[in-house]
């Protein structure tokens, strides 16, 4: 296995700009750390350790958190245990059609109506409650936080920092210092883990998109760290922990109830993220990658596959800037941010579940509600009169007086 890797995986030709071998970038361990394809092991134990770090941080902070800051999550009405409308909503549909209405009617012996709000109930049942989405919120918002500020610190006084061409500057023999390894193996440990959540997050309407941005990310950290793009590399992931973290906080106060602040935080969200992913990232990043670097290598497969990915992830960036820019233009013009564009796809409860109409059937019920109003106008009335008779008494008692 590992002699047809060498062969057909891990071709100098590859990986390499053209005249480069191997041998010629061994580094003695004096020289420092050269980034090596069994680096990247590390990260799926470090995943899974991720994942169960989540869960504890979810119950022992999260969720105590959410109470202090009064996230409130709705009271929904559990539909009842019917086999046959299980089993249709779980292998078939969630919003059956008014023919399978009527069919699955006469299957339970239950009216059409009584067959839509099972099922309107049902996927209420499975909506995601406000803690749920503040946990995930919040736990992500750690972790961007931390990332940021320490690639901040380990970068701002790297000379790629403030010159782009020293990110390519003897290239590709270039040492990795110990902060920027670890750096890249918490990032991609951290995106893998949240690929293999994916599926029980919380859903959203650029689900896919947000699946092909954590895959698009995990092939690009991986093989950034193999051809050793590592410090364009570690710009990039500072520039997306920029604004990521701001993100996070703005979902937490917007699933706390604190609209001010969560406009506030939004806006300067959107500020960043316009600047950072539509400026610096092409503007810099970008036109480092594409053309600063064929001023000290000529183009090589690797080249082209980095550069890629890279504009896939700008793609991607500009899809959620016109996302965003949306959100902008309702901010100003109606004063507040009123429904986020990529709120989750299964957060909104029908309008009907709190309001339940008579069955159409169902004579007893609408006779007892007509009598209860009936009765209620009749009081309501009763009181009117009173009214109406203790006014005139007392302007009665008042006219000798006024003579």
């Amino acid at each position: 296995m590992e002699a047809l890797l060498n062969e057909w995986l891990w071709q100098e030709e590859y990986w390499l700009p053209a005249g480069m071998h191997w041998q010629d970038i061994r580094m003695k361990e004096d020289e420092g750390r050269f980034p090596l394809p069994r680096d990247l092991i590390y990260t799926l134990p470090l995943a899974f350790a991720f994942i169960a770090l989540r869960y504890v941080f979810e119950r022992l902070i999260a969720i105590p958190l959410s109470k202090c800051l009064g996230v409130k999550d709705r009271i929904r009405i559990r539909a009842a245990s019917i086999p046959k409308l299980e089993t249709f909503y779980k292998q078939n549909s969630r919003q059956p059609s008014q023919s399978e209405v009527v069919s699955l009617g006469k299957q339970c012996g239950l009216s059409q109506r009584k067959i839509q709000t099972w099922f309107r109930h049902r996927r209420n049942q499975d909506r995601p409650s406000n803690t749920k989405k503040f946990c995930e919120a919040s736990w992500r918002f750690v972790f961007y936080l931390v990332a940021f500020t320490g690639g901040l610190g380990s970068l701002i006084n790297t000379p790629w920092f403030w010159d782009d061409s020293e990110c390519w500057r003897g290239y590709p023999k270039q040492p990795v210092a110990e902060a920027h390894h670890w750096y890249y193996i918490l990032e991609m440990g951290f995106y893998v883990s949240l690929l293999l959540c994916v599926s029980v997050d919380v859903k959203r309407k650029d689900f896919k998109e947000q699946v092909i941005h954590h895959i698009a990310t995990i092939f690009l950290i991986g093989f950034s760290y193999c051809a050793n793009f590592v410090r364009v590399g570690t710009l990039v992931m500072l520039v997306h922990d920029s604004s990521d973290f701001l993100l996070e906080s703005a979902k937490m106060l917007h699933y706390a109830g604190w609209t001010r602040t969560c406009d506030s935080l939004f806006v300067i969200f959107a500020l960043v993220f316009l600047v950072t992913r539509l400026v610096v990232l092409p503007g810099r990043v970008l036109y480092s990658t594409l053309v600063v670097s064929l001023e000290f290598f000529g183009p090589f497969p690797g080249y082209y596959f980095f550069n890629t990915l890279l504009l896939v992830l700008q793609a991607l960036h500009i899809f959620w800037a016109y996302l965003i820019l949306r959100m902008v233009c309702k901010f100003v013009f109606l004063g507040k941010v009123e429904r986020d564009e990529r709120s989750d796809e299964e957060s909104e409860v029908d309008d009907e579940e709190e309001e339940e109409e008579p069955e159409e059937g169902d004579e007893c019920s609408w006779e007892q509600r007509k009598g209860a109003i009936n009765s209620k106008l009749a009081s309501l009335a009763n009181n009117c009169v009173l009214n109406n008779l203790t006014n005139q008494r007392n302007i009665n008692s008042r006219l000798p007086k006024a003579r």
